[in-house]
């Protein structure tokens, strides 16, 4: 079956409550880095603003940023610590018209629901929910948006402690599922590590039986890796010819690695503050079309709350899918528990997960 996107609902402007709500109110930021009282914070969800006697669709959303009017009437969106002195401030608390602002949850349909049912049983997530079916959604999504989208892998290294799962998402990146990937110091070191040593931390990635002083294993090919100054220079002078980095290095994927107060090293490329890995991850978070989270719950979070349900693209509006898998029933309802309500959870063993993805996408039939 070819996967579809659903279609787009737009709220009917014609109806009285938009006609007669008023225009947005908005107010000039008076110091820099800080949003005047009664501000409206975004959602992830399409939010439009009634501007000027017209409804106008922010062009992007994400959470718990505002939204700045310009003189010609375009909005822009952005993080509270970006504003500027004199920039124009939507104010307004309200989601209902009733202040000019409307946020629009129902705007795709749910081909899920069973006839509007109120009661139903198995409607949350957990080990007890089959994914079968989630399993074929994905696989047809992720062959759509290989030609149509942007895919985002947001990584934690557990999907590189085990040498078939490891393989399984270098293959991803090779056959082109993979359109940028999230990560931290420890994905990228335990990867480089098991290339290089056949281990992730100090453990034989097949085997999983320690070696002897494997606990150095990592920070050697830290010291490796920061004494070679790059990536690319370490895989040229140790002959590097399998991984994730080597995958995402030799197809140009953009790997962006945030660093923790926890890191050892760090690897070069790493950035080391915290906002600036914030806004590189926004830049790519705007181009996602589907994003998969594997079992790292900080990048989750942090990657679905920067991440809107919807996307502008070639002039429609278009459903952002986020995926979250873990083993854990905690970590992916955490998301959820944020406010990144529209995520599909899947709670598996992540090897498991990755290398039964790469079989039914990259095995030629």
């Amino acid at each position: 079956m070819n996967f579809e996107l659903p279609e787009y609902h737009s709220p009917n402007f014609t109806d009285e409550i938009f006609l007669s709500a008023p225009n947005a109110v908005t107010e000039k930021v008076k110091i820099k880095g800080i949003a005047p009282d009664n501000y409206h914070a975004t959602s992830i969800y399409p939010e439009y603003f009634k501007i000027n006697g017209k409804w106008i669709l922010a062009p992007e959303s994400r959470m718990d940023c505002v939204v700045v009017v310009d003189k010609h009437d375009k909005l822009k969106v952005k993080e509270f610590r970006n504003l500027e002195v004199g920039e124009e401030v939507i104010l307004g608390r309200s989601e209902n018209t009733s202040e000019g602002i409307f946020i629009h949850i129902n705007g795709f349909e749910n081909n899920f629901k069973s006839e509007n049912q109120t009661f139903l049983f198995r409607s949350g997530r957990s080990r007890e929910s089959s994914c079968s079916k989630d399993y074929d959604n994905l696989y047809e999504l992720l062959r759509y948006e290989k030609e149509h989208g942007y895919i985002l892998w947001v990584l934690g290294p557990a999907v590189v402690f085990d040498a078939d799962s490891k393989k399984a998402m270098s293959s991803l990146i090779d056959y082109g599922y993979a359109n940028c990937i999230f990560a931290g110091n420890a994905l990228a070191t335990h990867d480089l590590e098991g290339s290089l040593l056949k281990t992730a931390l100090g453990q034989n990635i097949y085997t999983q039986r320690s070696v002897i002083n494997g606990h150095y294993n990592h920070i050697d090919v830290i010291n490796k890796v920061r004494k070679c100054g790059s990536f690319n220079n370490f895989i040229k002078e140790e002959h590097i010819e399998n991984g994730v980095i080597y995958s995402c290095v030799k197809n140009k994927i953009p790997l962006i690695l945030a660093g923790s107060i926890r890191d050892d090293g760090p690897l070069p490329s790493v950035i080391p503050n915290v906002y600036e890995s914030q806004n590189t991850m926004r830049h790519y978070c705007k181009k996602a079309t589907t994003v998969i989270c594997l079992a790292t719950q900080l990048h989750t979070i942090a990657t679905g709350n920067m991440t809107p349900v919807y996307k502008i693209q070639d002039g429609k509006i278009r459903p952002v899918y986020i995926y979250t898998v873990d083993i854990s029933e905690f970590v992916v309802n955490k998301l959820r528990d944020r406010g990144s309500l529209e995520v599909t959870s899947i709670v598996t063993n992540v090897q498991d997960f990755i290398v039964n993805v790469a079989n039914n996408l990259t095995n030629k039939k």
